[in-house]
């Protein structure tokens, strides 16, 4: 068995916290590679240092002196490493670098991966095991991508050598031979990525939380956590909004049929989360989960016979191609068209891509409405139960949330609702009441 552990900024935000990540690796010799993140806030109003860097990055940009900041990140780790009592490490030297750099030429993807490679350092020395410079082995293209096969080539290699190693998150090492990042949230990533190069049995992704939740815990009070969950059904729901890990952090794993296990790492003996390519458990409920967002608005255009008129979609979609705007749905009837697209994307260009479509497409006529949230209700449970769509806006009925919209995907595995923007909470509230509340009574 082997196991690549990846632990979120919160479960290393402090010495204590690490002591706590120590004791979740050494209870598992199978628990081989580490990836870490950069400490995260040890209490409500505290900083992340990754923003504490790049305010630091911002200050040396504008040729303003750094030296009060880089003390103060400086200290934050000094806290960390008296709190372990490793007496004869230090990372002076590292410090000397990095502010050297930062003075001759501040790079702010360098200066934002330093919270990793100084954790990662730390980490190490506190494990006793080899640590390995993502930069070394993580490699993006031109682009600015992963470059996977050479990644996989170079860190598999340097993986079989070591027996034991931590592996710092979030950036590798771009084209021009600049230290390149991931997207916030990238120590994800970075774990699948190894995951996958060491052909890892399991990743196990520690945070503070114990896995994933059925609903948004800010909007229903106490949801159930979700033991199983597909690689599509996550898919789907963190493209709504769900965001207990890097919706990227899926794919070098998933062709492999390596699970993620999400789990908590202040109450380690909670399972988690699982997921997983494909699974025979039979899910708990007929919806794993119900996600959303607020902040869109429609697009409706309205021409009789389009239903035989060729391309007259791909002239609509032109329109918004050209006005540099992407949409998320397109429900369609036999002489209407609704496309659905972000609010802060459309507004300011309404206009523009109105007389577009007017002037490609030639409607009889193109109507806006705003003040639009969409909502998934996603699962696998949904292909075999009989009644989901019934139940579920009889639910959102009897809370008094009108549906203005309904998408159903082919693959059977979610339904997508448009309401309006104040029905959001209500509405997220009536479909776990009616798809995993009531069911429990």
């Amino acid at each position: 068995m082997k196991k690549v552990v990846k632990f979120g900024g919160s479960s290393l935000a402090s010495a204590e916290q690490f002591q706590k990540v120590g004791e979740i690796i050494r209870a598992d010799e199978s628990r081989v590679y580490v990836v870490p993140s950069a400490p995260g806030k040890r209490f409500s109003d505290d900083t992340k240092v990754t923003d504490m860097l790049l305010h630091a990055y911002d200050l040396a940009s504008q040729g303003k002196d750094i030296a009060e900041h880089m003390a103060a990140i400086k200290a934050r780790y000094m806290e960390i490493i008296e709190g372990l009592h490793l007496e004869n490490f230090s990372l002076d030297e590292d410090f000397a670098i990095i502010e050297e750099q930062l003075r001759n030429d501040p790079q702010k993807d360098y200066t934002a991966s330093r919270g990793e490679y100084l954790n990662g350092k730390i980490m190490a020395e506190y494990l006793g095991i080899e640590f390995i410079d993502a930069q070394d082995v993580i490699f993006f293209n031109e682009e600015g991508n992963l470059n996977p096969y050479k990644t996989e080539r170079v860190l598999g290699a340097r993986l079989a050598e070591a027996s034991r190693a931590v592996i710092p998150g979030f950036y590798g090492l771009g084209k021009d031979g600049n230290v390149k990042t991931f997207s916030r949230g990238g120590s994800d990533v970075t774990g699948s990525i190894v995951a996958q190069a060491c052909k890892a049995d399991i990743y196990e992704n520690w945070t503070d939380v114990s896995g994933f939740l059925v609903a948004d815990p800010r909007i229903v009070d106490d949801p159930i956590s979700i033991r199983y969950i597909t690689y599509r059904e996550l898919r789907e729901l963190s493209y709504m909004g769900a965001s207990v890990l890097h919706e990227e952090a899926i794919f070098p794993v998933r062709h492999c049929g390596i699970p993620i296990n999400i789990r908590n790492t202040n109450r380690p003996q909670d399972p988690g989360t699982w997921i997983v390519e494909t699974t025979g458990q039979k899910p708990d409920y007929v919806v794993t989960g119900i996600a959303g967002k607020k902040g869109f608005c429609t697009i409706l255009v309205t021409k009789a016979m389009m239903n035989s008129e060729v391309g007259f979609g791909r002239k609509v979609l032109q329109a918004l191609e050209d006005n540099n705007i992407s949409f998320e749905h397109m429900p369609s009837g036999i002489d209407t068209m609704t496309v659905i697209v972000h609010e802060d994307e459309f507004m300011n260009k309404e206009q523009q891509v109105i007389s577009a479509i007017h002037r490609l497409a030639k409607p009889d006529s193109v109507e806006i409405e705003s003040d639009y949230a969409l909502v998934a209700v996603v699962g696998r449970g949904m292909r075999s139960a009989s009644g989901t769509a019934a139940k579920l806006f009889s639910s959102l009925a009897g809370a008094g949330v009108n549906v203005r919209m309904i998408d159903q995907g082919s693959s059977e595995l979610n339904i997508i609702i448009g309401i309006k923007n104040d029905d959001f909470d209500k509405a997220i509230r009536a479909i776990y009441d009616g798809f995993v509340r009531n069911q429990i009574k």
